[in-house]
């Protein structure tokens, strides 16, 4: 078995690579959807959610650099084009949400579909031993985990 710099064994990477880039393009779905409803939110909570959205793309925006760089480490390209995220995204795309509880229903189905992802990307570099990608899946799915529960605690 041929192992790269990292010590990481070549076809695994590539593979675990791959799936990054994914994460990355679906990222990228999602903060766009999360700029779509912080600029069309209407109604009462407007204060509130115009805040709360705010610091949500804020933090996707940075798990985005994150991600890409990882894919660099590993030895990857990250995926940059609008034609390359759109043809590897899972997510639902949002567009005029200004509703509320439309908007949190919105969060919620994207994370739900980002943390599938990442515990794929999880189970495949645990069986690598790629600590460096273990150890970033696993702060996102513990802080979206925490997120999703206040979502839905919101809509409830």
């Amino acid at each position: 078995m041929s192992v790269n710099k990292l010590g990481l064994p070549v076809k695994e990477t590539e593979e675990l690579v791959n799936e990054l880039n994914v994460l990355l393009a679906n990222f990228q779905v999602y903060y766009q959807n999360l700029r779509g409803i912080h600029w069309n939110i209407r109604g009462k909570r407007f204060f509130e959610l115009h805040v709360k959205f705010e610091e949500l793309y804020n933090d996707a925006q940075v798990k985005v650099d994150m991600i890409a760089e990882r894919v660099l480490t590993l030895g990857g390209v990250p995926l940059h084009t609008l034609a390359d995220y759109l043809a590897v995204n899972k997510l639902k795309i949002s567009k005029n949400v200004s509703q509320d509880v439309d908007a949190v229903q919105v969060i919620i189905d994207s994370i739900g579909g980002l943390l599938q992802l990442e515990r794929t990307i999880l189970a495949q570099s645990a069986a690598i031993d790629d600590e460096g990608t273990n150890s970033m899946m696993s702060d996102f799915i513990s802080e979206q985990e925490k997120t999703l529960w206040m979502m839905e605690a919101w809509l409830s």
